[in-house]
């Protein structure tokens, strides 16, 4: 039996423990980090990289969208900026536009950073 690579085994233990919450914060993490990667991609000239990464951007912005609980109203103005986010990724990709990306990047920070203060807000209470 092969040998797990400890870091994948801690990734994969990280992810199957974690909570709703801090699943859905990983996937914010996530996206901000294959953005960043897409951005890099095409300051390099790697275009099939960039479009890799924008593609991995998308399906977890599209996973948003898809558990959404549309029982709440704030669920239709989340998913206005999910297909927003989503209609600038496609522009980006289709241009290899970096500054797209960047504001982009910029529009997931700031739901990552909400994200954690509601975090905050529920531990607390």
């Amino acid at each position: 039996m092969p040998v797990q690579n400890p870091y994948e085994q801690y990734q994969r233990n990280k992810v199957l423990t974690a909570t709703p919450a801090e699943v859905t914060l990983m996937l914010y993490e996530g996206a901000i980090k294959f953005c960043n990667i897409a951005i890099m991609a095409i300051e390099n000239n790697e275009m099939e990289k960039a479009h890799n990464n924008i593609m991995k951007t998308q399906r977890i912005i599209e996973e948003f969208r898809n558990t959404l609980d549309r029982q709440y109203e704030v669920a239709e103005d989340f998913d206005r900026i999910y297909v927003y986010v989503l209609r600038r990724l496609f522009e980006a990709n289709v241009r290899k536009d970096k500054e797209i990306l960047e504001e982009v990047n910029g529009h997931l920070r700031s739901l990552r950073d909400t994200w954690k203060e509601v975090m905050k807000k529920c531990n607390k209470a």
